[in-house]
């Protein structure tokens, strides 16, 4: 018997010695005179409701209590579960709340709409029978053979949101979800999403009928629909008619973008746009036709990117939900303070306006790297209380989905209670989760996740969604810090010494440092913290190392690193092949490097001498690539002395889904004096293609021997985005990892 099961059968002991005269006896030495009493025509909810407890009852005790319909109950002892005639406590019971109440003998089990008499099961063993569920396990259930409930009980409660959704691992687990109140988005919509493609696919529709997409930069191009095209209209309604047939139990449908930009312009487009304040026009007054269409129906589309912004004229139908995202904000400040989230609030507040029904689409992870330590642990409450202030009605809290996070058990208890009570007392519930989940090592994961969120407002860091743990090595994650985290999740492991449950967990909260490390070791290379020694080969513990991790990952349940990344097999190929990469002693290694102009920060975390620090780059741009946006990368080496040369090669990656392009001319010239430059070659470079895949270009110039000192690189970013990547603001971006010199 682990702690925590044992801790909780001796507090059910000592609150059963303790009883007053009004508690109730349902179990009495391990035998029951009670029944569970449905309703003569009980609903599913109210049935499962009944078998929950039933075997719950069963598995504390060994009784097991009879499941009958009310219309065969005698007067006899009973629970009372749903809608009967016996029932008491409020006449209506808001969304998917619950009432539970005692009166004499009786215990009475009520909800409301959907599954509220299930979550009243529920709420009944956690908190009066001492039962547990946590992340990824059955639940805990204390055996005693006496089970009592309290006297004069009634308690009633709903959620704040009728919508709850937290989108990490537990949610796979269907009585997780029921325990703690939660939703699946798959459970509950017809169509998810960004929808326009599913209703008007472009491999069926594009090359006989182009004007059903939409006219951007002059040409018909699939990047979204023509939505003042009357067929596509009739295209849509035809696919919500035999859809919305075929599962009429879904609650809502979507009408949504794809992701990206692509709004079409065409005349009549382009006269709503100009009416209603952008391209969300069209988009509303699209959906509103759907919707009229089907008036019983419920549907959703997505206020995010170029259709945040409320329409100026156009209010949604009665049945048409808005899902606001929060995809612009940094995550180191609550949404309502954050200056990063100043365009959020302002779309909030204009929605707020036009509609009562707002859902919000949140972020609480990083997508990039979804094991980087992502301490927002602090703004969940006040994030979701302001939703709440802004009459939200729902939220989509999405974080890694199926695939094992930083603190992802953590993050989807917490959301979970704060979906149902934003006012809910965090010292309570982090109490709860921090030693239900981890045992006595609960205080120590406590005091680390509080000095990661101490760190990032001591050092002003920066917790973006699509960061990287190399970007905050020199604030809250540098080596340092890491080590003084390292030494908190000792004291964890120490605390959790015997209980192999206990201390598999507090194995997994350390996944997200040694990643960290993991990551930033290509960076430093031969310095302090690389994986390289300082004669280029590869440190010895580090295959061990990596090969550890890659393990402890697939044990976690990783599946992959990023959103669309790579998975723990595939991260380990990546490290072999960089491990295997043969050292090359550049002449220009440590030179000094000048550019023309300023590469962009936040990706480029060794700055411009990336461009001579020995490290090659991978196909995530993050790392060891130079990243110049929308302007020519004009690079001048100064190797601090004449060398002879014989050849100078050089890297660009080409990833269009993140406006990365190769150079349309690259041109290398070698210099003695710095002043008086001499080409030693030029090479124009094909255009992009729209299927090219994510790839890195390598170009060699030979130089015939001479000797120099200084080496300009001279790359031409291309001026603008090809039309199967055009996007309103977005420029095209140049990035060189390393300008090698032979």
């Amino acid at each position: 018997m682990n702690s925590f099961l044992l801790t909780m059968t001796m507090l059910l002991h000592s609150a059963c010695s303790q009883q007053s005269a009004a508690d109730i006896n349902l179990v009495q030495q391990g035998s029951s005179s009670y029944s569970i009493v449905i309703p003569a025509s009980p609903t599913k909810a109210e049935d499962r409701a009944a078998v929950i407890l039933q075997q719950y009852v069963q598995q504390i005790s060994g009784a097991k209590l009879p499941v009958i319909r009310e219309n065969s109950y005698k007067d006899q002892p009973a629970v009372f579960i749903g809608s009967t005639a016996h029932s008491s406590g409020p006449e209506k019971i808001a969304g998917e709340g619950f009432h539970i109440g005692t009166a004499g003998r009786q215990v009475f089990i009520r909800g409301g709409s959907g599954k509220g008499v299930v979550y009243g099961v529920y709420y009944l063993l956690e908190t009066y029978m001492g039962c547990r569920k946590d992340a990824g396990v059955p639940a805990v259930v204390p055996a005693s053979k006496q089970v009592r409930i309290p006297g004069g009980l009634a308690v009633t409660q709903s959620p704040a949101f009728v919508y709850r959704e937290t989108y990490y691992p537990p949610s796979l687990d269907p009585e997780y979800l029921e325990w703690h109140g939660l939703h699946r988005f798959e459970d509950l919509w017809g169509l998810w999403g960004h929808s326009f493609f599913k209703l008007v696919p472009p491999k069926t529709y594009f090359a006989t009928h182009p004007e059903y997409f939409s006219l951007v930069n002059g040409k018909r191009q699939p990047m979204q629909l023509c939505l003042s095209n009357e067929k596509v209209y009739e295209l849509a309604a035809a696919y919500f008619k035999k859809a919305i047939a075929d599962n009429p139990d879904a609650m809502y449908w979507s009408v949504a973008p794809e992701d990206g930009g692509g709004a079409c312009t065409c005349d009549d487009c382009k006269k709503a746009d100009a009416a209603e304040g952008g391209p969300q026009g069209s988009l509303i007054r699209f959906v509103n036709k759907i919707a009229a269409q089907f008036p019983e129906q419920q549907f959703t589309t997505l206020a995010y990117g170029y259709t945040a912004k409320a329409p100026l004229k156009t209010k949604p139908a009665r049945n048409v939900f808005i899902m606001l995202s929060t995809i612009d904000a940094y995550r180191q400040e609550p949404l309502a303070a954050a200056a990063s989230a100043a365009g959020f609030r302002k779309n909030l507040e204009d929605w707020e306006a036009v509609t009562q029904n707002l859902f919000i689409w949140d972020y609480t992870t990083q997508f990039t790297n979804y094991l980087a330590p992502f301490p927002d642990y602090d703004n969940l409450q006040s994030n979701l209380q302001y939703f709440a202030k802004h009459h939200v009605k729902g939220v989509f809290s999405q974080g890694s989905g199926e695939t094992y996070s930083d603190m992802a058990e953590y993050n989807s208890f917490v959301q979970a209670q704060l979906l149902w009570n934003p006012n809910a007392d965090m010292t309570k519930v982090n109490s709860s989760f921090l030693n239900g989940y981890y045992g006595k090592a609960g205080p120590w994961i406590g005091k680390y996740m509080q000095a990661l969120s101490a760190a990032v407002k001591s050092t002003h860091a920066v917790l973006d969604i699509y960061g990287n743990p190399v970007f905050n090595a020199k604030d809250y994650l540098s080596p340092a810090r890491i080590d003084e985290y390292s030494a908190l999740l000792d004291k964890a492991e120490a605390a959790a010494e015997g209980d192999t449950a206990f201390l598999q967990r507090v194995y997994r909260a350390r996944l997200p440092l040694e990643y960290t490390v993991l990551q930033q070791s290509r960076v430093y290379g031969t310095g302090r913290y690389g994986y390289l020694q300082p004669d280029g080969s590869v440190s010895a513990k580090w295959p061990a190392r990596i090969k550890k991790f890659v393990i402890a990952s697939k044990a976690a349940g990783v599946t992959e690193l990023a959103e669309g990344g790579l998975s723990p097999d595939a991260y380990q190929q990546e490290w072999d092949e960089l491990l295997a990469r043969k050292w090359v002693n550049s002449l220009a290694f440590g030179a000094k490097v000048t550019l023309v102009n300023p590469y962009t920060p936040e990706y480029s975390p060794m700055k411009e001498q990336t461009l001579t620090d020995g490290l090659t780059g991978g196909k995530d741009f993050s790392y060891n690539w130079l990243f110049t946006y929308g302007k020519d990368m004009i690079a001048t080496i100064d190797m601090g002395s004449s060398k002879r040369i014989r050849q100078i090669s050089l890297n660009f990656l080409l990833d269009p889904r993140h406006y990365i392009f190769l150079p349309e001319r690259i041109t290398v010239e070698v210099s003695a004096d710095g002043s008086n430059y001499t080409v030693a070659g030029t090479q124009p470079v094909a255009p992009p293609q729209e299927d090219d895949a994510l790839q890195i270009r390598h170009f060699n110039f030979a130089v015939s021997g001479e000797n120099a000192r200084y080496i300009r690189v001279s790359a031409v970013c291309p001026a603008t985005l090809p039309d199967w990547r055009a996007t309103p603001g977005k420029k095209a971006a140049l990035c060189c990892d390393e300008v090698t010199v032979e």
